[in-house]
């Protein structure tokens, strides 16, 4: 089992959780599984093609998806998944 993060602002999409257990070899597996028992927490992470949204990052444990094998990234036990969206201000 890997866990699932969830940032606040995305928490009312998961019954208010801040994280959750999840079976998944890769990070794309873990979409999949997150759009089947999540599906209001799918759609704020991945797009109507289910491609992940431009203002939302994925992170395995401490590194960026982008800067390992992006959705393709292996996922071991233990591992975190963070979902994090990407704040903006001024």
């Amino acid at each position: 089992m890997i866990t699932i993060r969830v940032p606040g602002p995305l928490r009312d999409t998961v019954g208010g959780v801040a994280e959750f257990p999840l079976a998944a070899p890769s990070v794309r597996a873990a979409l999949v599984e997150i759009q089947r028992c999540h599906p209001a927490l799918y759609r704020s992470v991945c797009d109507e093609t289910g491609a992940v949204r431009r203002h939302v990052n994925l992170f395995v444990n401490a590194a960026h998806v982008r800067d390992r094998e992006g959705l393709d990234t292996a996922l071991v036990p233990g591992d975190l998944l963070t979902i994090l969206p990407a704040v903006s201000g001024g």
